[in-house]
């Protein structure tokens, strides 16, 4: 992303914070970013990818940050990134980011439009497909503007949303690709959605495994009619352990490893423990201010519904072994219980939000905090590109 002139900038009233700053003078409520956290998350998932061998596509719609993508491909060795919507996907393209996966179907013609101009900016672009008629659109498209759509078959693993069920379907759709002037077959997207958030290890591997066979099954369909797949993706970040192991898939899409939420922290491990516990940190937070503390045993914090999404539960309070407790919030206000009173007006919190992927879609700026300073402000690239 281009540079930020921090010189030119108020704090209050257009980021949140400036690099070098301390962290306790923050305007909240703000999205902080522990960065040694966040180093060590993307770092070691990276490194799981490689001994698996494994690529790992992040998933961008979790961050929408350009600035975090990067950091994914410089230190965690990420190959490119995954987006939900067509204005996501130009955001990252545009930003430098080289292999683009909007793992989606595209079908209004005017998204088709835009995605077809997009390797003008200089980054592979791939989509989804799961129906016949969107195959034509496609290829119109980049004729039209003389570039190149990579595109996958999407197979409905069990979430129940986008995808064919058989394997003749997925067959017929390939070959049409594969016929198909400006696109190309990249292979299988297989994205299993629906069971990353179960809370036991042996129910997931369950529903993973039926992923798995219909992808293996699809495999030999297409290889039967002489088809290759460069990509069979999937994988997130409550089940990518199965993928990799399973010889089928060799393309991981995890996203909320990297910062780490309270919906997805509950779940448990092999060993049965919470995966916030051992396997991943926290690494991404809202910072809270107490604003008010005229009932004894509650205060009320500026971070309420405005500042989060609580679609997947209520934030939790980070670092703390007492009775503090996040209990409710309406428009703008947060209320806290504080049965013990040991909390004081402007006293700052750090929330574990519910859910990291909307809770990033309603702010500006992620503030990048280590050793209790400043280091970088970043802005939600992609912030509200919904379209």
């Amino acid at each position: 992303m281009k540079d930020i002139n921090f010189d030119e900038l108020e704090v209050g009233y257009d980021v949140p914070a400036i690099p070098g700053m301390d962290e306790g003078d923050i305007q909240t409520p703000a999205l902080v970013l522990d960065l040694d956290a966040l180093e060590r998350n993307i770092k070691k998932m990276g490194d799981y990818a490689k001994a698996h061998g494994m690529r790992h596509r992040v998933h961008g719609k979790m961050h929408k940050s350009v600035d975090v993508a990067k950091l994914q491909e410089s230190l965690g060795g990420a190959c490119g990134v995954c987006c939900q919507k067509v204005s996501e996907a130009e955001v990252f393209a545009r930003g430098g980011i080289k292999d683009v996966m909007v793992s989606n179907q595209v079908t209004d013609l005017a998204k088709i439009d835009r995605l077809a101009r997009m390797p003008k900016f200089g980054a592979r672009v791939l989509c989804c497909v799961d129906d016949p008629e969107n195959v034509a659109n496609l290829s119109a498209a980049a004729v039209k503007h003389g570039t190149q759509i990579e595109a996958l078959v999407e197979i409905d693993c069990g979430a129940g949303r986008c995808g064919v069920t058989s394997t003749a379907d997925v067959v017929k759709i390939a070959k049409m690709i594969d016929a198909a002037e400006g696109l190309k077959f990249a292979g299988i997207q297989a994205y299993q959605g629906a069971m990353q958030h179960m809370d036991s290890y042996a129910d997931r591997s369950e529903k993973t495994g039926i992923a798995i066979g219909m992808v293996e099954d699809a495999l030999a369909g297409l290889k039967a009619v002489g088809l290759e797949c460069d990509i069979v993706g999937g994988g997130g970040t409550g089940s990518y352990y199965f993928e990799s192991n399973s010889g089928a898939f060799n393309e991981l899409q995890c996203g909320s490893y990297a910062f780490m939420d309270a919906d997805y922290g509950r779940i448990l491990d092999k060993e049965g423990k919470r995966i916030d516990e051992g396997e991943w940190e926290n690494a991404l937070f809202i910072l809270t201010t107490v604003m008010s503390h005229s009932k004894a045993d509650k205060a009320i914090v500026d971070a309420g519904l405005k500042a989060q999404s609580v679609d997947s539960g209520l934030p939790t309070i980070y670092g703390r072994d007492d009775a503090v407790e996040y209990l409710k919030c309406s428009d703008e206000h947060g209320v806290v219980g504080d049965p013990d009173g040991v909390l004081k007006v402007n006293d700052k919190l750090k929330l574990v939000p519910g859910h990291c992927d909307p809770t990033c879609n309603v702010h500006d700026w992620y503030v990048g905090v280590r050793g209790g300073k400043v280091e970088v402000v970043w802005p939600v690239s992609a912030r509200g590109k919904a379209y």
